[in-house]
Parts: structure tokens; sequence; C-alpha cells
């Protein structure tokens, strides 16, 4: 009898499976892996602050040479946003090297392509993203900058999955993001780590950094990436404080 009672308790929510919508606001390419449990910020402005203020802190040449960024290395500038990191990654590889812009709002990228022309600068190639897949060629760099918008990628399982293959041996990923909550334009450093790890990375280092307002994390691929079907959300509930 309780068999039977604990059956039929299950038919409603499997009749609520087969008839509960498809969630259009995804797209189709993302549906096999999990949404994150978190929230997620929204794309206000493809400029973290005025460029000028930045170098007055020495924001980007901290950066690159926490990230080891030398000459004729190749490297993808993700999110790129006004190309505030692009131009000078492309001073720092030199003509010797490559750096791939990328974004996903076409203005911003036909904004970075007028710089680029205008200056000169033709050691950067510009490339449209996707909210769930960056778009980039495999084996293909040394470093891939996440610069001020990790917070903002929607479908960061599925983005950080197609990012693994973009990375030559010994490739790195470089994070820089701040202790905040993720819905004010930030990620806390543990909830990032776990994301990472549930992904196929390793983090290599942790620095607080509070002169470039934020944090620098930098992060190897482990030799293998999971299953889709496999990755497990990492829980805000679950996460330490």
């Amino acid at each position: 009898m309780l068999r039977a009672f604990a059956a039929l308790a299950l038919i409603p929510a499997l009749l609520a499976c087969e008839v509960a919508p498809k969630d259009s606001s995804r797209p189709e390419s993302a549906l096999e892996f999990p949404l994150p449990d978190r929230p997620v910020s929204t794309i206000t402005s493809n400029q973290f602050s005025n460029e000028d203020a930045r170098d007055r802190r020495g924001e980007a040449q901290k950066v690159m040479d926490l990230a080891n960024i030398a000459e004729g290395m190749t490297v993808a500038d993700i999110g790129a946003g006004e190309g505030y990191y692009t131009v000078r990654l492309a001073d720092r590889v030199g003509e010797a090297g490559r750096v791939l812009a990328q974004d996903i709002d076409r203005d911003a990228l036909e904004r970075i392509g007028r710089r680029v022309e205008n200056e000169r600068l033709e050691n950067i190639s510009i490339k449209l993203g996707e909210v769930d897949d960056p778009q980039l060629p495999p084996d293909s760099f040394d470093r891939i900058f996440l610069v001020h918008m990790y917070h903002e990628v929607t479908e960061p399982y599925a983005f950080l999955w197609r990012l693994w293959p973009a990375l030559v041996q010994d490739g790195q990923v470089i994070v820089v993001d701040a202790d905040r909550p993720t819905d004010r334009h930030g990620i806390p450093p543990k909830l990032l780590f776990c994301e990472f790890d549930a992904a196929g990375f390793r983090l290599m280092e942790f620095i607080e950094k509070p002169d470039i307002k934020g944090y620098f994390a930098r992060f190897e691929r482990v030799e293998t990436r999971p299953e889709p079907g496999a990755i497990t959300p990492c829980s805000l509930a679950k996460r330490p404080e």
C-alpha cells in the first residue's frame, strides 16, 4: 500500500516535468550544462573605469607582470569591452605575438576595430563570442584574460568547458575580479575556485590586490575535462563564508 501511494505521489511530478516549457532564455547549445546556483550580474557597461585612472594605478602593467606576459605570446582578452587590456597586451607581446579581442557586444567590437585601425595595431584580431562559448580555436593561447567580466557570464559551466581546449600546453587563464556577491559585479574567490574546478581547471595562484580593485587568480587546465552532464554546480548555500 505504501509503495502504491509513493508511486502515485510521483505522478504529478513526472507530469509536471513532461509539460514544463523549455527555458527559451538559454541557448540551445547550453542546455546540456547546469545553470549556476547563484545570481549573475547584468552587463551594465563595457568600460570598468576610466583608462587614465586605471593607468595611474598601474593596473594593466601589474596584471601583465603577474601573468608573466612576454614577447611572442598569444593572448585572448575575453570581454574586451573598450580594449583597455587589448591594446596594452598587444604592446607587451610585440610584433611576434598576437592578441585576440573577444566580446559578445558587436558595438564594443566595432569600437575596438576603429581603435585598432587608428592606432595601427597589426597584431590584434577581433572575434564575436557567444554567452556560452568564447569561440576560441583549440590549442592556441598562452594566456586567456577574464578581467572584471566572469561574474557577467550567464552560462559559466558551458563557457569554461568550451574555453578549456583553447589553451596550449602549460597555458593559463587569468582572472581579475572583485570579492563581492555575484549580483554586485564580483564573485567570492572560493566560489570562483569551485566553478573553475567543476569545469576542469586547477587553481595555481591567488593574490589579493587592492591596488587593482580586486584580486588576481591564475588557473591551468587539468588533464581531462568532465562530461557536461557530470558537472555539479557549486552551491552558494554550501559555500563556506
